[in-house]
């Protein structure tokens, strides 16, 4: 009949990969009704699974060009509702996947909400052989490019309260940063980036960590990581060197790739920060720290790329004041997020340190390494204001009393037999490596 009004219909999806499975649901959609696709926003999606690789800009421009949709809207949550208390739509559209497992709950918050206004929901049967997780696993075999690693970090910041990051030194710790995830509460959680720490990347050379390795042999690191993985990598730049040299720097690691480069407001022969004021270590002058900030600002090609201004005033015993004054003086400088270092295992000082610097105007991410503080959970990182969280060595400190006790216990033994069930077969080593 002309001029009927057609029965709105409401389909939810990520359709960060678009396949055969997402166009049989549309087909049944629009053969009902008139289509609203509520698009999962990124952050709805990195609530529980990896960041999508496209956007949603992206997204909702390929969703928007598909044969039967009427218009494209923003899912912000996993949560149906608030969308379809807006719309009440008269059908909602899903695969016959989500009768069980994680998202049940989902799909009986969808038929109870329905029926406050009598709609319905359809649930065509679920297209066989199509597999949104083994597409994305395919990507990443494929792997990556420099633009969009180095633009990752900045997308994971809009899209997630905390980004979780893990410290990598080599090829292997960056397949194990990639590839672990564990299942928490019915959302799949993993690291999102990787750290290539100074003091790790030393160490695993065999070498003191006062930025004896060079530029060339950090770079050698990095370009093992790059090829096991696809995740951003922030790098620990240690003071930076000289601005004259850190400009270089800034346009080597952008150029590969790099997402983030953190330097340190220190001079003079690197010492680790966890040693404190036992050691001489002298903190540069602010406005000159500054000055090395806009200089690796005005470097930098991409508008991604990050300079990270690390704040040793905590661990020098200047105090909060001296933290925050200098916090101030970096942002101004441009500096696209602080790291306020801290090394008491009692975090009370840290915790007033974040609060004072919440109440900065502006302010930048702020990033935290609870190293020392390790007892503290991220719940409680991310409401003191930490946008980033690093573990920063972990990585290398448990593989190597893993690997001192697999030496000592040959060594005792005379033979390998007693820390066979210690080690990966070799079978399972092949396989770690994608390809092989």
């Amino acid at each position: 009949m002309s001029g009927e009004t057609r029965p709105l219909v409401y389909v939810a999806m990520s359709a960060d990969l678009v396949h055969p499975g997402h166009l049989n649901i549309i087909k049944v959609a629009r053969e009902l009704g008139e289509v609203t696709v509520g698009l999962l926003t990124d952050a709805a999606i990195a609530s529980y699974k990896r960041l999508p690789y496209l956007n949603y800009s992206q997204r909702a421009a390929v969703v928007s060009e598909l044969k039967g949709v009427h218009r494209v809207i923003p899912q912000e949550t996993l949560d149906y509702v608030p969308n379809l208390r807006a719309l009440k739509p008269d059908i909602v559209v899903h695969g016959s996947d989500w009768s069980t497992g994680v998202q049940a709950a989902t799909r009986t918050r969808v038929i109870e909400t329905l029926a406050e206004w009598g709609g319905e929901l359809i649930e065509p049967q679920y297209t066989e052989g199509v597999s949104s997780t083994a597409l994305n696993k395919s990507l990443r075999e494929i792997g990556t490019t420099p633009d969009i690693r180095r633009r990752r970090l900045r997308r994971l910041l809009a899209a997630k309260d905390l980004v979780r990051v893990v410290e990598a030194h080599n090829g292997l710790t960056a397949l194990i940063a990639e590839h672990t995830a564990v299942e928490v509460d019915g959302s799949r959680r993993e690291f999102d980036a990787m750290w290539l720490s100074s003091l790790t990347d030393s160490t695993a050379k065999g070498r003191p960590d006062i930025e004896l390795v060079d530029l060339t042999s950090r770079l050698s690191t990095l370009k093992d990581m790059l090829e096991a993985s696809t995740k951003p990598i922030i790098v620990d730049g240690d003071t930076g060197g000289i601005p004259e040299h850190f400009v270089f720097s800034v346009k080597t690691f952008e150029r590969l790739g790099v997402s983030a480069l953190v330097i340190e407001d220190k001079v003079g022969l690197k010492r680790n920060s966890l040693y404190g004021d036992s050691v001489p270590q002298t903190q540069d002058d602010p406005d000159k720290f500054a000055m090395k900030i806009k200089a690796g600002k005005q470097a930098q090609v991409t508008e991604e790329f990050m300079i990270i201004a690390r704040v040793e005033s905590m661990i020098l015993g200047k105090g909060i004041d001296d933290a925050i004054m200098r916090s101030k003086t970096y942002i101004a400088a441009g500096a696209d997020a602080v790291m306020l270092h801290y090394k008491s295992k009692d975090p009370a000082d840290y915790f007033e340190l974040t609060r004072r610097y919440a109440e900065l105007d502006p302010k930048v991410p702020l990033v935290v390494v609870p190293s020392t503080f390790s007892h503290v959970p991220e719940s409680e990182l991310q409401a003191a204001g930490a946008n980033i969280v690093i573990y920063a060595n972990h990585l290398l400190r448990s593989a190597y009393p893993a690997m001192v006790n697999t030496a000592e216990t040959i060594l005792r033994s005379g033979r390998a037999h007693e820390v066979e069930e210690q080690c990966l077969s070799i079978k399972d080593v092949l396989a770690l490596i994608p390809g092989v």
